[in-house]
């Protein structure tokens, strides 16, 4: 660290989650001079109480591991990985980093709580989201849970009620009815509300399967903190009592104590407004991941953190495209999905416009071997054999996305799925199978057999 309190740099970062670290590493490494500042836990919340933990805690309910050794199993996954994203490693690749909060000066300097002025030809923001919590009468922040204390946890839940049934309300709940808790999911919606109905479906008669209470569509309009207990009162009378209530109802970005009016710097409720490069309204001036108010995934944050880099280092006008964005909620099945969904493609290009290919799971040959009774495989493509969205709902469906990734980010068509060798017998071949039946009725037409017949009849060569 300088002992300069006065620092010039190429590139100041704010923000040392997923984003800001791939722009700091990256840039650095390029010969760039980067200042990182960090007000929290290096890594962000996914390293600290994002995907890592809650992945980890997945892996340990499956895995049959008590309660206690599964918060455990936590706690060493994140300190495995912390190194990676430590204060060592970054000064090690030639970053300075300041551990506290950073707010602007204006659209070329930056402040640090511990009195450092640093002044930037650019700053990126990266400084991430945090819980939203609903403005639900009687709630007290300091007596719920959200996944920044969730797994600080020492005790057993006896029964977690869980607000919001999205990605991670559903994962959580999942975890814990593994790990021996009672769960109730409580949603003003329908559960993963965002994803295909049907392959949703799927995921929630596995979750009622086990036991998980789903209360969807219900409106909470008070709550009452006692002691060892929770009472959640819906709007119909239903009482629910619960040992700890976990929110999971969205993220916040983080905006405040920024300053951005000191930068006159655009932003909204949603967080900051940027344009396809991830520029504010200031070209010197970008923001990535949850912050800048577009798809809040890990991987989103790193995709934008390489079009930053692009786009400083390189010069280069380089644009976000999510057109081939994933996404996976990881129960029991997995749910990925990649491109358009069903509904949305038939919003953007029309029913008649479209085909949709639909395969089970269950009748493919590894499926038999490992008694794999659900699931499916949905792709969607434009009538010229364009694929523009996939919906996978099975074990491991967050793998077999990929493929469907790369067909799309490239623009290809079935055809070019249905070329590829893949290993037999494998859960994936489905996609290979599915990509041939796109050309199934016109191989096998009157017309093809008319070919067909004609070849047969030029010499052997």
């Amino acid at each position: 660290m300088q002992q300069n309190k006065i620092i010039n740099t190429d590139i100041c970062v704010i923000g040392a989650g997923s984003g800001g670290l791939s722009v700091a590493s990256g840039a650095v490494q390029l010969g760039m001079t980067v200042t990182l500042i960090e007000k929290g836990d290096m890594g962000g919340d996914c390293l600290n109480t994002g995907c890592i933990p809650s992945k980890a805690l997945l892996y340990a309910a499956k895995s049959g591991m008590d309660y206690k050794d599964a918060i455990a199993h936590v706690a060493q996954s994140i300190k495995t990985i912390e190194p990676h994203d430590s204060v060592e490693r970054f000064e090690g690749l030639g970053c300075t980093v300041i551990q506290s909060s950073g707010r602007f000066i204006d659209k070329n300097r930056v402040e640090t709580d511990n009195g450092y002025k640093i002044k930037a030809k650019f700053i990126v923001i990266a400084a991430g989201s945090s819980p939203f919590i609903p403005p639900i009468k009687g709630i007290d922040k300091d007596k719920i849970l959200t996944n920044e204390t969730l797994f600080k946890l020492t005790k057993k839940p006896t029964h977690l009620a869980i607000i919001g049934g999205g990605p991670i309300g559903v994962e959580m709940a999942q975890a814990h009815i593994q790990l021996g808790c009672d769960v109730t999911i409580i949603d003003a919606n329908t559960i993963m509300a965002n994803d295909d109905p049907e392959a949703v479906d799927i995921v929630r008669q596995s979750l009622i399967h086990k036991k998980i209470k789903l209360m969807e569509n219900a409106a909470i309009t008070e709550i009452k903190h006692g002691d060892k207990t929770h009472k959640i009162i819906l709007k119909d009378g239903t009482e629910i009592d619960a040992s700890h209530i976990l929110v999971a109802t969205g993220r916040a970005a983080n905006i405040d104590g920024l300053n951005l009016k000191n930068a006159d710097i655009e932003h909204t409720k949603k967080g900051i407004v940027v344009n396809k490069r991830m520029q504010t309204n200031h070209n010197n001036i970008y923001a990535i991941g949850d912050i800048s108010g577009g798809p809040q995934f890990t991987h989103v944050a790193g995709y934008q953190a390489g079009i930053v880099v692009r786009n400083i280092c390189f010069r280069l006008p380089a644009t976000v495209d999510y057109k081939a964005l994933p996404w996976v909620t990881y129960a029991s099945p997995e749910l990925a999905q990649v491109g358009l969904n069903e509904k949305s493609a038939i919003e953007k290009f029309g029913a008649d416009n479209i085909r949709i290919m639909k395969q089970d799971i269950k009748g493919n040959d590894r499926a038999i071997t490992e008694n794999i009774d659900h699931g499916f495989v949905k792709i969607i493509g434009r009538n010229n054999g364009k694929i523009i969205g996939v919906t996978i709902v099975a074990d491991n469906a967050g793998d077999m996305i990929a493929i469907w990734a790369l067909a799309i980010s490239k623009s290809m068509k079935f055809s070019d799925v249905a070329g590829i060798i893949l290993p037999y017998p494998t859960v994936s071949e489905i996609s290979k199978g599915i990509a041939g039946a796109w050309y199934k009725d016109q191989l096998f037409s009157d017309r093809t057999r008319k070919i067909i017949s004609w070849l047969q009849k030029l010499p052997i060569f």
